[in-house]
């Protein structure tokens, strides 16, 4: 029964309290950070992917993905602030589930969030190259993509993927509220520059470009929103900022909810741009769709403003889920499940210095060596599991913990908990069977770390056995 050993939720409070992380949060910090995290990639990047897989029908496509979220928000509000405790949904499947499935979620975020800012950084990558090739300047093709991701050309290596990756992990090093600043900007710009898509592209659409609406029939409708869920990834980073929130009670919820809701207008909005000015099937192989619109549209000068607002916008995707995974491993470590030495904070920055610039590194390798729709993917299914965890965590946590006192409590429980599930399963069963092969062997490897290391490890695991040595004493007298 180890395995299934639980957190006990009052002495977690209680730990939160104490912690050695800064509370400099408020509501509109999480809001933007919400925004920051998930206006990036997905829309400027993967939506000519989703325009081509989908056709017009990427407007439903980018619906079904945010009901999806959305179900999974409702749970994720009630928990960050029933429970506002670094660690998101590892934490509070450790309060509910148990250790296994604890570490088994967060070695999984682990995953998703590292990959997501591999995946962004490529993406970046790929807006300023076309913003610099707007001046005339070009890097050498042998360092401006991972290998392979070019077909006819020879790549080895994205530098600016991994330098990015790199002036990211740095700013995030140094402090929590200087990294924030940065981003409120930076989302500020971006938000800006999403709606110009719209109030400039409006005036080019054609509609009959949205015909025929559905090319490819529902088949294709699900495909992209499996795969443009990706773009809706970064609302529940923001239950990870708990222990640096100065009211979680109340700003968690109104930072998760109301990031996913704008986020969620603005997509469907530019898809239905996008796709009415340019035919779908055309965007096959560009890699910065939106502005490729606006450059159909002989607005060349919109084109590279874009340019320059995704290069701008999608550096505060990497900053928040670069974050996000930093206080997972954070926790983890605290708990004993994970070495020491990942969950020191520096005595100056007040930051997980060490952790941040290890996993800034590795993840910075791996965007520059592994092309971007192979990444997209792996994120995906990575997260629709952690989704599906969080609202069956919310059920038990109903039943198991009646009495705790609810800042907001998800609605229309047991059936909106059900719906997230039923969702998030629907949407994993549309991903490839490739990607599911690499997250099987992810969880082989985690499995094997968790029964090796961290079980033997878990401070849980040492305080239950030293709260049992004394009742075994007993026995044996």
């Amino acid at each position: 029964m180890s395995l299934f050993r639980k957190k006990n939720i009052e002495h977690m409070l209680a730990g939160a309290q104490s912690t050695s992380l800064k509370k400099t949060l408020g509501a509109l910090d999480l809001t933007f950070l919400g925004i920051g995290a998930i206006i990036g990639t997905g829309i400027f990047v993967l939506t000519g992917t989703g325009a081509v897989q989908a056709g017009p029908a990427l407007m439903v496509s980018f619906l079904v993905a945010a009901i999806a979220c959305c179900f999974a928000a409702l749970a994720y509000a009630e928990f960050s602030s029933t429970i506002p405790v670094a660690g998101s949904i590892y934490t509070y499947s450790y309060a509910t589930l148990g250790e296994l499935a604890a570490w088994i979620i967060g070695w999984d975020l682990m995953l998703e969030y590292g990959l997501a800012t591999s995946a962004v950084s490529v993406g970046w990558s790929g807006y300023l190259q076309s913003l610099l090739s707007g001046f005339g300047i070009s890097l050498p093709t042998a360092l401006s993509a991972a290998p392979g991701a070019l077909p006819g050309h020879v790549t080895y290596f994205n530098l600016p993927a991994f330098l990015v990756m790199m002036v990211i992990t740095w700013l995030l090093s140094i402090g929590v509220k200087e990294s924030t600043r940065i981003n409120n900007i930076m989302v500020a710009i971006k938000v800006t520059v999403v709606l110009m898509v719209i109030a400039v592209g409006v005036f080019h659409v054609t509609p009959a470009n949205w015909h025929p609406f559905m090319p490819h029939g529902w088949s294709g409708v699900f495909g992209a929103a499996a795969v443009m869920f990706f773009a809706f990834i970064g609302f529940d980073s923001v239950s990870s900022a708990a222990e640096e929130v100065k009211n979680p009670k109340r700003d968690l919820p109104i930072g998760i909810i109301s990031s996913l809701a704008v986020c969620a207008v603005l997509y469907v909005a530019v898809a239905a741009v996008v796709t009415g000015i340019v035919p779908a099937a055309q965007f096959a192989n560009i890699s910065h769709p939106v502005s490729y619109a606006l450059q159909v549209a002989g607005q060349n000068w919109v084109a590279g403003f874009i340019d320059l607002g995704a290069v701008l916008g999608m550096l505060t995707v990497i900053l928040v889920m670069s974050y996000g995974q930093t206080r997972i491993i954070y926790a983890m470590s605290r708990d004993g499940l994970l070495p020491a030495k990942l969950s020191s904070v520096h005595p100056r920055y007040a930051t997980p210095f060490f952790t941040t610039w290890l996993v800034g590194i590795f993840f910075g390798l791996i965007g520059a060596l592994v092309p971007l729709n192979v990444l997209a993917e792996l994120i995906n299914i990575g997260t629709l599991a952690a989704f599906s965890m969080v609202s069956i965590a919310v059920l038990i946590l109903r039943r198991t913990h009646p009495e705790l006192p609810r800042a907001f409590r998800c609605p229309g429980v047991p059936v909106v908990p059900i719906l997230a599930v039923a969702s998030c399963l629907f949407l994993m069963v549309n991903l490839a069977k490739t990607t599911w092969i690499a997250f099987v062997v992810w969880l082989v490897i985690g499995l094997a770390i968790y029964f090796v290391y961290s079980r033997h490890h878990s401070k849980l695991g040492r305080t239950v056995s030293r709260a049992a040595s004394p009742e075994r004493e007993a026995v044996t007298r």
